[in-house]
């Protein structure tokens, strides 16, 4: 497999509605001054169908910034029972 990173309009991405973190205000603010000052060095993480697997934090601060597009990896091949653990080992690493 072959992973591609391509800019994605933000508008077309769907955050996890069953996402288990939340951000404050300020977590929001502190992902949106890394992306300010050192660019996009983890790119989010969706599905198939544009939905977000692992980056809501990322997504939350770019709408933050008021950028269109972000950088996304497309794991459009993993089935919901490989998702799961992506979506904790990001969610546990933050």
């Amino acid at each position: 497999m072959t992973i591609q990173i391509t800019q994605t309009s933000i508008d077309n991405l769907i955050p996890y509605a069953r996402n288990a973190r939340t951000h404050s205000d300020a977590q929001v603010a502190q992902i949106a001054a890394s992306i300010t000052e050192f660019g996009w060095t983890n790119p989010i993480l969706t599905d198939g169908n544009k939905g977000v697997i692992a980056g809501h934090g990322r997504l939350m601060a770019a709408r933050k910034l008021g950028m269109d597009t972000v950088p996304v990896i497309e794991l459009s091949n993993l089935t919901e029972a490989q998702k799961k653990p992506i979506s904790s080992q990001t969610t546990k690493s933050h």
